[in-house]
């Protein structure tokens, strides 16, 4: 298992929270995600022989959200 901190611009509410760990936690290998909104970060953890780091951050994209 492979933990890393995201960092992630255009997260504001609750909607973007929901967004981003729903669609993280479909992606198979992902084991967990959380959204800090005040830190703007997102921590996942997953199995890097499972699903790569590049698919989770485009996972993240593909919500909406840039990860800086």
């Amino acid at each position: 298992m492979n933990t890393v901190t995201l960092n992630v611009q255009g997260m504001s509410c609750n909607h973007c929270v929901n967004s981003i760990e729903g669609a993280l936690g479909k992606l198979e290998g992902v084991q967990s995600a959380k959204v800090s909104l005040a830190d703007n970060q997102v921590t996942v953890t997953f199995e890097e022989s499972t699903v790569s780091l590049d698919k989770v951050k485009e996972t993240i994209e593909d919500q909406g959200y840039d990860v800086v």
